[in-house]
């Protein structure tokens, strides 16, 4: 059975990766999709189409409050509402030790990590609040609740801004049947993952931090966020759902 048949949703980072998988998926599930995005989402919309799913993209900086404007009337003006916001765009960067992370680069991780999914939430609230309930998905991290001693410190603080964030939002629009949770990922089988670790000794080493020894995969994400998204998690929120194979218990 369908899952978010007759939803509307938006998913931010949607045109590669993870983003463009939720918005494949969510469009097999009933949803209209509107991928948005800095780069060109066109072609997953159109695989969405090809398939028979309802899609349409917009282009978002999500650091941007007009543009967030414009795409939160977009997904209103094509499909008639919003019910379902995925803050799933983020940015990693570059590891460095905190006395030579530049202002510079912290402000840019934090405006996109952080600030992205603040003006998401804020632009998104009114249009849910008028079709009378509606589910906040912010993907955070592993970084935000454990293991501290091999993450970035921009990153996993930016992280941990939108897991205590996700929490204000839950309690504070509980009243307008508004849900909010986050997912926090391992690390997941992607190519930026790879990238990361580009020998077999390094991978290993970051493996033996998990209690499940393996990465995690794409599906695994997506499942999380369509649960969330859905009426399945209805008494659901202000919780922060781990997929990380267990690395949140070391």
């Amino acid at each position: 059975m369908s899952k978010l048949i007759d939803k509307v949703a938006l998913i931010t980072g949607a045109a590669r990766g993870l983003g463009a998988e939720m918005a494949r998926v969510f469009a097999q599930q009933g949803a209209a999709v509107l991928v948005a995005d800095v780069l060109d989402g066109s072609e997953v919309v159109n695989e969405i189409i090809r398939a028979g799913g309802s899609a349409s993209y917009v282009e978002l900086d999500v650091t941007n409050e007009v543009e967030w404007k414009r795409a939160v009337q977009n997904a209103v003006d094509n499909f008639g509402k919003l019910d379902i916001l995925v803050n799933n765009a983020g940015i990693v960067p570059n590891v460095a030790p905190i006395e030579e992370r530049t202002v510079e680069e912290w402000d840019q991780v934090m405006a996109v990590n952080v600030r992205g999914v603040f003006l998401g939430t804020k632009i998104a609230i009114p249009e849910m609040r008028k079709a009378g309930s509606g589910s906040i998905v912010n993907i955070s991290s592993i970084a935000a609740l454990g293991q501290w001693t091999h993450m970035e410190a921009a990153y996993a603080a930016s992280k941990g801004a939108v897991l205590i964030f996700t929490k204000t939002t839950a309690a504070q629009y509980a009243k307008d049947g508004i849900r909010c949770n986050s997912i926090h990922p391992g690390p997941i089988d992607t190519p930026m993952l790879r990238a990361t670790f580009p020998n077999v000794e390094a991978m290993n080493r970051r493996l033996a931090r998990i209690p499940l020894g393996r990465m995690g995969q794409t599906p695994e994400v997506v499942n999380a966020a369509l649960y969330l998204a859905s009426d399945d998690s209805s008494y659901t929120t202000g919780t922060e759902l781990t997929v990380d194979g267990g690395a949140s218990v070391l």
